[in-house]
């Protein structure tokens, strides 16, 4: 993919503008689903979409719930939280930590705005500790959109995966995740230390 051709602000961008609602589908059955709920919507929706073909997670059955976060796999350690892509990395991460003896809560919170506050506050309330995951800049994205409902309701150990304030370079898409560490072993390393930082 070429560098101009890479969008990795506009959830930042989208999110700030009034009455904007803004979806990021994790596969192509979500995608139909957040189309057909966007259509009975009144008003601006941005639903972000990528080239690259994304592992189907959800099924036909699988619901889809506006401004409802969908929990995929339930653990007790930490949460984490991801949208798009990220959902898939995130349960291959979750099951390298149960190798390791953590047991991870993925969460695809499809719906950044309005985000799903209840949803997190309960996840930061049991679990103790979350991280996020966008192939997007942390700032101001998925990551802050999360931080702020904690920051304001339940503050505990946090930790964002994604891109660090750069532009994108040309390449394969999967080589792209990797050279800027949005990969499911970045995502494992991030949950440790979010998890060492909940035991001080």
């Amino acid at each position: 993919d070429g560098a101009t051709h890479q969008a990795l602000e506009e959830i930042a961008l989208m999110r700030v503008l009034p009455n904007m609602r803004v979806i990021v589908p994790c596969d192509s059955n979500e995608a139909r689903k957040a189309t057909l709920a966007a259509a009975k919507l009144e008003g601006p929706v941005y639903i972000r979409l990528g080239r690259e073909p994304t592992p189907v997670i959800t099924t036909e059955e699988t619901p889809f719930r506006f401004g409802q976060a969908e929990t995929c796999r339930n653990g007790r350690d930490v949460t984490i939280f991801a949208c798009g892509l990220m959902v898939y990395l995130s349960l291959v991460a979750a099951e390298k930590l149960q190798q390791k003896g953590i047991s991870a809560r993925v969460v695809n919170l499809h719906t950044v705005k309005p985000i799903d506050e209840k949803a997190i506050i309960k996840a930061a309330r049991e679990t103790r500790c979350i991280v996020t995951c966008e192939e997007h800049q942390v700032m101001a994205g998925f990551g802050s959109a999360v931080a702020e409902v904690v920051a304001q309701h339940c503050p505990v150990p946090m930790e964002m995966v994604g891109i660090r304030d750069t532009f994108g370079e040309s390449g394969e898409p999967w080589e792209l995740l990797k050279k800027y560490h949005v990969m499911d072993d970045d995502i494992v390393q991030a949950v440790i230390r979010a998890i060492k930082r909940k035991k001080k």
